[in-house]
């Protein structure tokens, strides 16, 4: 069984400049982050041309790209490669709005209609705008509706990333998607 302290001292060991501790950090967390990536990609639509392994490879790069980061737990590891692969997927979300903007309408197969749905793209990013937008309001309810939302945590796990009670995560978590829903509906409803 691997011990938590475990990966938090490989993390630290990495973020010193030991290249060989993140070759071991990687096989003690792939579960972990296949669990995530998978809680990512269940929110997806049916036939994304994203898949897992490429949200996972594609978070742990722009990991790799970032600048030094003071790794304080495990919990912590997770909760950044969390926001990570929500980066990667609004992105891949504004690519593909962009390029169906871009383009001409062509025939399309009905068998292939159910990949181009623009609809769950469109709310995906909606969505992370109003998320932003409660970040620079309250930090930490943004930071609960990511790694509840985003991240698949369960509420005790979330409490303990952010060091308060899980009854005050509770209540963040259920004011926060109230603020969300709001926000989100006054931004589709027509004017």
């Amino acid at each position: 069984m691997i011990e938590p302290h475990e990966i938090t001292d490989l993390l630290r060991a990495w973020a010193d400049g030991d290249a060989t501790a993140l070759d071991k950090l990687i096989p003690l967390v792939d579960r972990e982050l296949r669990k995530l990536a998978h809680t990512y990609m269940a929110r997806e639509r049916v036939g994304h041309t994203l898949q897992t392994t490429a949200l996972i490879n594609e978070a742990l790069m722009r990991l790799l790209d970032s600048h030094e980061i003071g790794w304080q737990s495990r919990t912590h590891f997770y909760a950044i490669v969390a926001r990570r692969m929500r980066h990667v997927l609004i992105e891949h979300a504004r690519s593909q709005l962009a390029q169906k903007r871009g383009r001409r309408s062509e025939h399309v197969p009905i068998s292939d209609a159910c990949e181009l749905s623009a609809e769950q793209s469109r709310e995906l990013m909606l969505l992370d705008d109003a998320l932003n937008m409660l970040a620079a309001i309250d930090v930490r309810k943004s930071q609960v509706i990511e790694y509840r939302y985003f991240g698949g945590f369960t509420i005790d796990e979330v409490a303990d990333m952010l060091q308060v009670s899980s009854s005050t995560v509770q209540n963040e978590w259920r004011l926060a998607r109230s603020w969300l829903r709001r926000e989100i509906l006054s931004e589709t409803s027509p004017l």
